[in-house]
């Protein structure tokens, strides 16, 4: 089964090397059977994670210090303890902290550039200034308060939140630490960086927007071979068959999934979502979410097949007509999208449009970018649609979005049972307008069962 995409892995390693991936414009359409990008091999991805994050520290960093009036932002991180902002600002090749790595940027005013320093026994290739020499200094925490005694800063931001896991680096070991050898004066003067955190991890460079169409579009091409008689064979195959292929299938073209990929069976007359060793048959209605990590991006997308009995050319106009419904969901969604109004505000807008026009939906949407459920307001979550404290961040542009929900609709071909019709797709938002990075699906995907 995974033999399409194991040759196309074996391929690559006689190609030349490639400058950068695949630029492929966002749409509107998304493919019905996408072909498979070719993938960078492992030393071009190295220049290309660089290149953009030499681009994102140069960009993003002095504007969100500047925003947020912040002087001196200080990122601290131990081996195998990376909090997430340190962890998006490693080298390609630096595969964790060294020992512990710290990080500080330092904004002197009056327009001048932003320092980006490293108080750390190892460098960060040319992204950093080394500012610390253990031969001088032993004492590392000492380094620190020197050079921030050096500087002055009024603000000296440190990552903590009570609200965000992005937000909330800082580790107590090393708050004491930091604190223990900081003189007072500047002690007071230290504020969260959680907003930092925020704006760093979801804000997107051009050059991320450029590339991300092409990582989607990896991950569309490999949901079509999934959903297809390539894979499935009705009356054999099994949920978890599926689930491990997209595993396979990933290993072979050196790819990594940020989750276990999911797929599920909705059946007539059978309750709920079914999955595992349960065997694919004529007649069901498929789903899967899957989502990959390349390129440090991350994509996160839900697609529905329907398994055709034999005789039928289409799936059942009650499907048919529940997806539609769905995209409906999304349009109101989308439409909801406005600068400056916080998750809450997003999700209470687009339900009442939904409601208005007879639909029954669930929505749950989320920031995608350097994680798959990203840094930024979530529109929702699946067990609450009334609002959350995690939501009241407010919407900013230049985000990337999944688009993330379902409408329940009662399928008369299946004796009127409600049927789950889930759907995700990856988005970009410029402060004005909702767009796909690589179309969404508006037509359930027909798997032959003969």
């Amino acid at each position: 089964m995974i033999l399409r995409f194991a040759a196309a892995a074996v391929a690559l390693l006689a190609m030349p090397a490639l400058a950068s991936p695949p630029i492929i414009p966002m749409s509107e359409t998304e493919q019905a059977d996408p072909e498979l990008p070719p993938i960078l091999p492992l030393r071009e991805r190295a220049e290309v994670i660089d290149r953009i994050l030499a681009e994102r520290l140069a960009t993003i960093v002095p504007a969100i210090m500047r925003e947020q009036g912040i002087d001196m932002w200080a990122l601290m991180a131990r081996e195998y303890f990376e909090e997430p902002v340190v962890a998006s600002m490693l080298d390609a090749t630096s595969m964790s902290a060294r020992r512990r790595t710290i990080l500080v940027f330092h904004d002197p005013g009056d327009g001048q550039p932003v320092e980006r320093l490293t108080v750390s026994r190892y460098g960060l290739a040319d992204l950093f200034e080394a500012s610390w020499d253990p031969a001088q200094q032993p004492d590392q925490w000492q380094a620190v308060a020197d050079l921030i005694a050096e500087r002055d800063p009024a603000r000296i931001a440190i990552n903590f939140s009570d609200l965000t896991a992005f937000g909330d680096g800082m580790t107590l070991s090393q708050y004491r630490l930091m604190h223990a050898d900081l003189p007072e004066p500047y002690r007071q003067r230290i504020v969260s960086g959680e907003t930092l955190a925020l704006r760093w991890l979801e804000s997107r460079v051009p050059s991320e927007l450029e590339i991300y169409p092409g990582i989607v579009r990896i991950a569309h091409a490999l949901i079509a071979q999934a959903f297809s008689r390539e894979v499935i064979t009705p009356g054999e195959t099994t949920a978890a068959d599926v689930q491990w292929w997209y595993r396979e299938t990933l290993a072979s073209l050196g790819l990594t999934p940020w989750f276990h990929p999911s797929v599920g069976i909705q059946r007539q007359g059978a309750e709920g979502m079914l999955s595992g060793d349960t065997v694919i048959q004529p007649g069901d209605l498929l789903w899967t979410d899957f989502g990959i990590t390349y390129l440090r991006l991350n994509t996160d997308t839900q697609h529905l097949a329907y398994v055709l009995k034999p005789g039928e050319t289409v799936a059942p106009a009650g499907l048919r007509a529940g997806f539609a419904a769905t995209n409906r969901v999304q349009d109101h969604l989308i439409a909801a999208f406005e600068t400056g109004l916080t998750g809450n505000e997003i999700l209470a807008r687009a339900r009442a449009a939904a409601i208005a026009d007879g639909l029954d939906p669930s929505i749950y949407s989320h920031p995608i970018g350097l994680h798959g459920h990203g840094a930024g307001t979530a529109i929702g979550f699946w067990d609450n649609q009334n609002g959350d404290p995690r939501s009241e961040y407010r919407l900013r542009a230049d985000t990337a979005w999944s688009i993330e929900l379902t409408s329940y609709s009662a399928v008369p071909e299946w004796d009127g049972q409600k049927v789950d019709l889930r759907s995700e797709e990856d988005a970009w938002f410029d402060g004005e307008t909702v767009r796909f990075l690589n179309g969404r699906q508006t037509e359930l995907t027909l798997i032959q069962s003969e």
